[in-house]
């Protein structure tokens, strides 16, 4: 009986110690990358979308009529001014440019005969052994023999001209593009473009500004120099995978007329092109931006996040808790972004492990190194 009554009581006591509830184990706050929010020197800057547009671009057509000989170049080669390019049969014009030579020479021969009957009669008319009749005649005979030599020295040129058309030859220095007609066609001046050929260095961007941007980029250039001195704008180009063009470029052009539709004219400028990156009709980023800069607020570009309220970032306060911040922001700097409102300098802004942590926790912040030390 006393076996049974101690049993009972260890199997109460085992049941009110497993029914306490045990101590909970304690998580490892989250880990996260953060960065501070600094001040740096930064320009204004607008940025506009733009197309790039060769300098000079010349079609090549046909200016006689045969078949083609040879196509002396590689579709995509870069040619040079006089670069010989296409020949044209050749037969047919050779043979008019040896026809009228020939035609000169007989022509030639007749004005000396024409020359010596007038002198001759012109002779005897003064002796009074000819008549001036005959004299008359002859003088027609001579200015004849020298139209007559005229117009075909004329049509020597014209031959000739015809002759050299067959040799069709680069105007400018470029890239061509690809070949319209192949060797053994049959072209004339009907038949198009055999060619394009566009230059590439220097060459051109294009951007639509409104009137509003322009005239605020005029106040800068005027505000930002020497009394009656315009102060320098660096034009930038940024390509469409994000980076940036290393040569800048210099504005050369303001359309005289603003579009009534849009309330925007065309400025252009000119970029050095040596290693042929720009391509013609390509789109890109235009950056106009000011060669003064002042001390602006910036945060790392990957600290922003978005929602419908709109920008917003999330920094690591004293007590290591996170903190939402709205932001206002500026144009990119780079990696960074100007912040015109919502943060202070020195803020811990989190760029990495943003995904796993929400506002008001705790949280293990590193500070990274930011891009360029």
């Amino acid at each position: 009986m006393a076996l049974v009554i101690l049993a009972a009581i260890g199997w109460f006591l085992f049941r009110d110690i497993a029914s306490q509830p045990q101590a909970a184990v304690a998580t490892p706050p989250a880990a996260v990358g953060v960065q501070p929010v600094t001040q740096k020197g930064v320009s204004r800057a607008f940025d506009f979308v733009g197309r790039i547009k060769a300098v000079n671009e010349v079609a090549l057509r046909a200016r006689v009529e045969g078949f083609l000989e040879k196509a002396l170049f590689t579709e995509g080669q870069h040619v040079k001014v006089g670069q010989l390019l296409y020949q044209i049969e050749k037969i047919q014009y050779q043979a008019e440019v040896d026809r009228t030579k020939a035609n000169i020479a007989i022509d030639e021969a007749e004005l000396t005969n024409a020359q010596l009957q007038y002198d001759r009669s012109l002779d005897l008319s003064t002796r009074n052994f000819g008549t001036q009749a005959l004299v008359d005649s002859n003088k027609a005979k001579l200015e004849n023999a020298k139209g007559k030599l005229l117009f075909d020295k004329a049509a020597l040129l014209q031959a000739q001209a015809n002759l050299d058309y067959t040799d069709i030859r680069s105007p400018i220095d470029g890239r061509i593009g690809r070949i319209r007609y192949t060797v053994g066609n049959l072209v004339n001046p009907a038949s198009g473009v055999l060619a394009i050929i566009v230059s590439q260095d220097p060459i051109y961007v294009e951007f639509p500004v409104s009137v509003r941007d322009l005239h605020i980029i005029r106040d800068a250039r005027a505000s930002g120099g020497a009394a009656g001195v315009l102060a320098k704008i660096d034009i930038l180009v940024r390509l469409s995978d994000g980076q940036e063009y290393p040569h800048s470029g210099t504005w050369n052009f303001t359309q005289p007329r603003v579009d009534r539709q849009t309330d925007s004219l065309i400025i252009r400028a000119t970029l050095p092109n040596p290693d042929g990156v720009l391509e013609d009709g390509e789109f890109v980023t235009v950056v106009i931006r000011e060669k003064a800069t002042e001390q602006r607020l910036v945060a790392p570009q990957a600290a922003l996040q978005i929602d419908q309220s709109g920008y917003y970032a999330l920094i690591v306060d004293k007590q290591h808790r996170v903190v939402q911040r709205r932001v206002k922001t500026g144009p990119n700097e780079g990696t960074d972004v100007v912040v015109v409102s919502g943060l202070e300098a020195g803020d811990n802004v989190i760029v990495e492990g943003i995904q796993k942590v929400r506002p008001g926790q705790v949280v293990k912040e590193t500070i990274l190194p930011r891009p360029g030390g």
